[in-house]
């Protein structure tokens, strides 16, 4: 682990709660003490929800912080406080450990065996309090009493962790291969579960958390473990040239967890300093790119015959997994420009089964598709960036033309350089992103330090 990470970078920093958002309603209220409540189907009758309670609960933490006036800094913690006052009252100790109950009857639609009566238990949300009390143990807002209690109850939350599956309730359990698992949904036989990745990885940001404040080293062999498992399994997690899968169990493909998974193992990137992380980030990136594009995007079209698409997607374009036939073509038109051209766009993704594609926003042929292929068709600009906390090292492809280029304002080529190395040759990386519809790394040290160079050509830290 690393131990001097910048506040910023550290766990839940990036998922703060917005003033409009500190009284939340729906399904999710909260009650007179300002604990979150989870009323199924919007009903009348509040549950302990323990992981809604605690990432409630870390955003408002990560509000406080950043909050300058002194009124709503003390409305984001009485917020904090009741969830983890909220998980300390309803807690339940057994096997020398406190565990947070759901209040409600469970089953999943889709994932079979995920099937519960109240109370049920999860690793994920085990995990998750201990950043809960941790963080609000840490905050200054808070007495040397709820210091100590918070840090208490951290440490019962802990204790779950290094329980097994050898007795109930358990949410810890080693696989066939000898691999930590800390699973978000364990089944009732012993060492069964859905063995689901983004609920094991923000439960490992509570081990980090512990870390930090303990430096206790059970906490620190647990997260190293856990990082062992995460990428060892990685090629299970992923679809190449596709959504990533939710879980090992299921193996079902869900779009909305793909982003999750990208910002999750770049902050494993981060906490780690693994290149093994952030190759596997790249990967992701590159299988299915996440939808958002800047304000006022625009591609450039060059001159010629290109042909453009409508698709069956959702109307703003996102993969719509329940149509019969997500993504296929429902027509296509061909169209000449004279000279190159552009068009807005609103989104840039991947089709299933072809390759990436912008959909045209405005103008003659608002609605239709275009695939990505530069330098006939691509995004101006850079997008999708990523920095590294340490810099990672590129090798050139040997006996290749390569193209570096140093870019100005909006993607703009400003130099160029030709490359072509006979025996291999490495530079120092420390960015990667989308530059003018192609992943490139930007060298960080030497001759040619500013300049990028295409991803395909170069091989990332010898993977």
């Amino acid at each position: 682990m690393v131990q001097d990470l910048p506040e910023a970078l550290r766990p839940w920093r990036n998922r703060p709660v917005s003033w409009e958002n500190r009284t939340p309603t729906g399904l999710y209220r909260l009650n007179a003490k300002g604990a979150y409540l989870y009323h199924p189907n919007n009903g009348s009758v509040g549950y302990d929800h323990p992981v809604g309670q605690v990432q409630f609960g870390l955003g408002c933490i990560t509000s406080y912080r950043v909050e300058n006036d002194p009124a709503r800094k003390a409305v984001f913690l009485q917020r904090a406080k009741a969830q983890a006052d909220r998980l300390i009252e309803k807690r339940v100790e057994a096997r020398g450990a406190w565990y947070f109950p759901y209040g409600f009857d469970f089953r999943h639609e889709v994932h079979g065996g995920v099937d519960y009566k109240a109370p049920w238990y999860s690793g994920m949300a085990q995990g998750e309090a201990i950043s809960l009390f941790v963080q609000l143990a840490q905050l200054d807002g808070v007495t040397e009493a709820e210091r100590t209690l918070y840090m208490t109850a951290a440490h019962g939350a802990f204790s779950s962790l290094l329980r097994g599956d050898n007795g109930v309730p358990w949410c810890v359990n080693k696989d066939r291969a000898g691999y930590l698992w800390i699973q978000e949904y364990p089944f009732k036989a012993a060492g069964t579960g859905d063995y689901t990745y983004n609920g094991m990885v923000f439960a490992m940001f509570g081990l980090w958390d512990y870390y930090q404040a303990t430096g206790n080293e059970l906490a620190a062999q647990l997260y190293d473990g856990a990082c062992t498992t995460m990428a060892r399994h990685f090629p299970l997690l992923r679809n190449t040239r596709g959504i990533s899968y939710y879980c090992q169990t299921h193996r079902i493909t869900t779009d909305s967890y793909h982003p999750h998974h990208i910002v999750l193992w770049r902050q494993l990137h981060w906490q780690t300093n693994s290149v093994v992380f952030a190759n596997q980030m790249d990967l992701l990136i590159d299988d299915f790119p996440p939808y958002v594009l800047p304000a006022g995007a625009a591609i450039a079209i060059a001159k010629g015959t290109h042909t453009l698409y409508k698709i069956a997607a959702k109307p703003d374009g996102s993969y719509d997994k329940n149509l019969a036939a997500p993504d296929k073509v429902l027509s296509t038109k061909k169209v000449t420009f004279a000279k190159a051209t552009g068009a807005p766009v609103s989104m840039r993704r991947r089709i299933k089964g072809a390759g990436i594609w912008y959909q045209i926003s405005a103008g003659a042929y608002k609605g239709y598709w275009i695939g990505e292929a530069f330098p006939n068709v691509f995004l101006r600009g850079e997008y999708l960036p990523t920095d590294y906390r340490v810099q990672r090292t590129l090798t050139f492809r040997t006996n290749t033309d390569i193209v570096a280029y140093r870019f100005g304002t909006n993607g703009a080529v400003g130099t160029t350089r030709n490359l072509k190395y006979a025996t291999a040759t490495t530079a120092a990386f420390d960015r990667r992103s989308i530059v003018n519809g192609r992943a490139m790394c930007r060298i960080s040290a030497g001759e040619l330090a500013g300049y990028w160079v295409p991803a395909n050509q170069v091989i990332a830290d010898g993977a």
